[in-house]
């Protein structure tokens, strides 16, 4: 059995909420806030070492008292006007411990456990990087400059990506210094390996994992913890 090189972890925390139209990040669901959820399930993952929060700069200290009860997270720091900016103030944060792979998680997906950060740490391990996912099933259509819906677009192999997204360390950094380099704005992890041709695995999960993004989720995200064993 191939032994699973401890990583760390890295949670993104810097977002606007616009969306939301209120603080998501600090929001209650069933009995935590949403991203105590993520650090819980850091925290618990053995497979995770020393880790980093990132948040907005003025919320650095309240940040910091949120996360002492999870001992593995020795760092909170700043972000930056991009999420690509954050994730490299984390990373940089991170390179005293020297972990030889880096797992990079939204703190707005508080659904993901620990069994699920361990697949993905696991597959990264094997494949040089990964990221949780989800097959498309529903019927994809482009639309028009007018708004009609004009094509049809075949879901064969087509992922929607998910958080956590594992790599080697270096590796991360480097793919993400060099789209940047190059002005191209990164959504995801994901997206700045595959243009250094390091081409994650997807890793499928039978669990939900959906990022919190409107009023609903939260409802959703409660009905999923309350009754689910974690």
């Amino acid at each position: 059995m191939m032994k699973i090189p401890q990583a760390s972890g890295l949670i993104v925390a810097a977002g606007s909420s616009r969306r939301m139209g209120f603080d998501k990040i600090v929001a209650p669901l069933a009995g935590r806030t949403v991203l105590a959820w993520s650090l819980a399930a850091f925290q618990d993952c053995p497979e995770i070492g020393p880790c980093a929060l990132v948040c907005a700069v003025d919320r650095i200290s309240e940040f910091q008292a949120v996360a002492a009860p999870f001992k593995k997270f020795r760092a909170v720091v700043a972000g930056g006007p991009e999420r690509s900016d954050s994730v490299l103030n984390g990373l940089a944060a991170l390179e005293e411990f020297s972990p030889n792979l880096v797992a990079v998680h939204d703190a707005a997906r508080p659904l993901a456990t620990p069994a699920l950060i361990s697949a993905v740490v696991s597959a990264a391990a094997q494949w040089g990087a990964a990221a949780a996912a989800t097959p498309v099933s529903d019927s994809i259509h482009r639309a028009d400059a007018g708004g009609r819906l004009e094509e049809t677009v075949s879901r064969t192999r087509l992922w929607a990506m998910e958080t956590p997204q594992a790599a080697g360390f270096a590796d991360l950094r480097r793919a993400i210094v060099s789209e940047k380099s190059a002005s191209r704005v990164l959504t995801d992890e994901v997206a700045a390996l595959i243009a250094a041709e390091i081409l994650p695995h997807p890793v499928s999960h039978p669990g939900l994992n959906f990022k919190i993004t409107y009023p609903r989720d939260l409802v959703l995200a409660e009905a999923v913890l309350t009754s689910a064993t974690r």
